[in-house]
């Protein structure tokens, strides 16, 4: 699910892999539930979301016997992220809308700017679909808010932990995360 650029693509999707994708799906499917009113078209998308969570949930939760607290720290990991994620999102869409309203624009008007329709848009701010950076870049240059405020540089846990055993393996005692690198 992390590669996921647009929520569209959530319809080629066959299964969810990991608690990543469980926890990142869920909070989609809760987004999504919001949004349907404005966007219906957005409703089949829910229901895929909503069977690959099932799905997932069956194999991997349904017998309580075989639930190991590895699983229940990885699932406690994969949530963190999210959130983590989420809170990242969410200051990124207050960053946009404060210099919207300062500069007397709209979101449909901003959705001219970059090219993307109105529906779209909402997409974006919400965090449902991913900016791309051409987008990212021209929000920076028109509003003069910090690159740091709209590019995500944390790293997704299963990404960090290979990193760091990959920096072992080099035996460069030098090299190491920087700890704003870490969720």
């Amino acid at each position: 699910m992390k590669d996921i650029m647009n929520i569209k693509e959530v319809e080629h999707l066959k299964r969810l892999g990991s608690e990543y994708d469980l926890q990142k799906a869920s909070m989609l499917e809760r987004k999504l539930r919001l949004m349907i009113k404005e966007n219906p078209n957005l409703k089949p998308i829910r229901t895929k979301l909503r069977d690959l969570i099932k799905d997932y949930e069956d194999r991997e939760w349904a017998d309580l016997d075989h639930i190991t607290d590895l699983k229940v720290e990885e699932s406690d990991r994969a949530e963190n992220s999210v959130n983590y994620e989420q809170i990242f999102i969410n200051k990124r869409k207050e960053s946009i809308r404060k210099k919207l309203k300062e500069f007397d624009l709209t979101q449909q008007e901003l959705g001219v700017l970059l090219d993307h329709s109105k529906s779209y848009m909402s997409e974006l701010i919400n965090g449902i679909s991913q900016f791309t950076l051409k987008d990212l870049v021209i929000i920076h240059r028109i509003f003069g808010i910090s690159l740091n405020t709209l590019i995500p540089t944390y790293l997704e846990s299963e990404i960090r932990e290979k990193v760091k055993e990959t920096i072992l393996k080099l035996n460069k005692p030098k090299l190491r995360l920087k700890k704003t690198e870490l969720v």
